[in-house]
């Protein structure tokens, strides 16, 4: 059986040191058929320059096969322009031999387990971003992709695994031991994620975003730390 990894955000190469081999010394016991799923702002599809390049590279000469779902901090309209190819059950982009994107609304068949993937959320620093070049509007779903989300949720019966976003349903938001409350916008996003968490019937809810480790219940924030997925 495969073995299934989670982190937080990696923006580049500005907060991978978690994935070093001091930080997950997993990874050397691993192989390309073990995978771990950084939970937005990936950042490694950006300028579409030599940085960019090297960073991919070095994913892909690392022994786990890395996915990831797409943050605010991204570069949407380059992951929107890669074909879309179907994979272990969902949609998702191949970012490069060994990199994948996971789309936004799918459900991932992996490693023994059913992964619901929902990227996206809202820029707190967007007023000091330039359109096209540093921020993108594709930052927040579309009506389209919360409509599949919702489609392939009602196919697997509305039951998964894990739920895997990069920002926190509303309720959430709102939770006064939750971290992160200069990032704690609500919108149409928020507003669907919360509605998914009364209807959806799930082990775990894991997220990025909001820069903190932290665990409330069933709902997980991770930012430097590595978790392996269980049974």
């Amino acid at each position: 059986m495969c073995r299934l990894f989670l982190t937080g955000d990696t923006h580049g190469d500005h907060d991978w040191s978690k994935l070093n081999t001091k930080s997950f010394p997993e990874q050397k016991e691993l192989n390309k058929d073990d995978y771990i799923v950084v939970l937005g702002d990936f950042g490694a599809v950006w300028s579409l320059d030599k940085t960019d390049k090297y960073l991919l590279s070095n994913y892909c000469k690392r022994n786990f096969t890395t996915l990831f779902i797409d943050g605010n901090h991204e570069n949407h309209d380059a992951l929107d322009a890669l074909p879309v190819a179907v994979w272990n059950g969902g949609k998702v982009h191949k970012v490069a031999d060994s990199v994948y994107h996971l789309m936004r609304g799918q459900v991932f068949e992996l490693c023994g387990k059913t992964l619901f993937t929902m990227g996206g959320a809202e820029s707190s620093d967007k007023e000091y971003r330039k359109p096209g070049i540093s921020w993108w509007s594709r930052e927040l779903p579309s009506t389209e992709e919360c409509e599949e989300a919702a489609a392939n949720l009602a196919k697997h019966g509305g039951k998964v695994d894990y739920v895997l976003t990069h920002c926190a349903p509303e309720a959430m938001l709102c939770a006064q031991n939750m971290p992160g409350v200069e990032m704690r916008f609500q919108n149409g996003l928020t507003s669907f994620l919360d509605t998914l968490a009364q209807t959806v019937d799930f082990k775990g809810w894991y997220f990025g975003h909001y820069h903190e480790d932290s665990d409330l219940g069933k709902y997980h924030l991770l930012f430097n730390r590595v978790v392996e997925l269980g049974d």
